[in-house]
């Protein structure tokens, strides 16, 4: 990693760290959130940018991890004992999810993920004896700590980030190893890759499984922080919106969930309260978005790469015209 963006991790972090003392409930509140769905979209720019499948079903593993920190909850569990089993299970069924994969891939497999995600969201839905319906779950109590109450969005806040910051950390060691260089050789190609010996079922299922544990623990954590879960948060529109944020940040860029979440869910909100463009924040936030695809097809952290490749077609260009003149 450069010099310069461990500086710039380091001075985000001591921010996150200070901002809150700062911030009123809502402002707190609105943070959680934003990480919670970096969370989200590291699970999905494993999957997505990383080893290349295409996801539109990442709703449906947030909602199953949300719902299982509430029924656990629910049934007397430890707050503790939520997490672990919202990641376990989310990734099995992501295992069972990667299969499609192995027979159908691009558009057919994002039809297929979407299926998954209606079918998961219906099952929310109706089931009312398990998940509640449209009534959902309320009353769904955030946790403690060697004693200390993590009940205010404050400490709560800090519990979220931590969360953040260690499957950061985990994501980084995993992209930095073996398996990181196999994902990202079954996205630039698959055949090359299992020629040389990579093998592609493995990685494509657990491309999935991985990213969906990733989007399991963002449930749970989002169950505690909103305090009631029912299934509208959960339908195919928020796996959209979960892939235009792996999108617009940057597919395959480690920080790009970090960048794209807040396009997503922090400059909304900010938009909102700007005067003469709150009536019309939601049409203006979607057009530049459509804007920012035209003129960055490769997310925004892709600008620096971008200007560098410019840079250089520049000095050949020069080059050869030196050269030619010369000649």
């Amino acid at each position: 990693m450069k010099k310069s963006t461990m500086l710039l991790i380091a001075a985000s972090a001591i921010l996150l760290c200070v901002v809150p003392q700062f911030l009123k409930n809502y402002g707190i509140y609105l943070l959680s959130y934003w990480l919670v769905f970096v969370i989200a979209t590291m699970g999905l720019n494993l999957t997505v940018g990383y080893a290349g499948q295409k996801s539109l079903g990442h709703a449906a593993f947030l909602g199953i991890g949300a719902y299982t920190m509430a029924l656990l909850l629910k049934a007397g569990f430890s707050w503790w004992l939520g997490v672990p089993a919202a990641a376990a299970l989310c990734f099995a069924v992501g295992l069972v999810l990667g299969f499609p994969a192995l027979r159908v891939q691009t558009i057919y497999l994002a039809f297929a993920t979407l299926g998954f995600n209606t079918a998961v969201w219906l099952v929310m839905r109706n089931e009312e004896w398990l998940t509640g319906g449209t009534f959902g779950i309320n009353n769904i109590a955030r946790p403690e700590l060697l004693g200390l109450s993590l009940e205010a969005n404050r400490p709560y806040y800090y519990l979220v980030l931590a969360f953040a910051v260690v499957l950061g950390l985990l994501l980084w060691g995993l992209l930095r190893s073996p398996w990181g260089k196999a994902f990202t050789a079954l996205r630039d190609n698959p055949i090359r890759a299992e020629s040389l010996g990579v093998d592609i079922r493995k990685y494509t299922l657990l491309s999935f499984a991985i990213g969906a544990a990733y989007a399991g623990v963002a449930g749970a954590l989002f169950a505690s922080l909103v305090q009631f879960i029912e299934p509208a948060p959960f339908a195919v529109g928020a796996s959209i919106m979960m892939y235009l944020m792996v999108v617009v940040g940057g597919p395959g860029y480690f920080l790009g969930p970090i960048v794209g979440a807040a396009v997503g869910v922090v400059v909304p909100e900010w938009l909102r309260d700007v005067p003469g463009v709150s009536d019309w924040y939601l049409p203006l936030f979607g057009a530049a978005v459509v804007v920012l695809m035209v003129w960055l097809p490769d997310g925004l952290l892709s600008l620096p790469d971008r200007m560098k490749a410019k840079k250089q077609s520049r000095a050949a260009s020069a080059a050869r015209a030196a050269a030619g003149a010369k000649a």
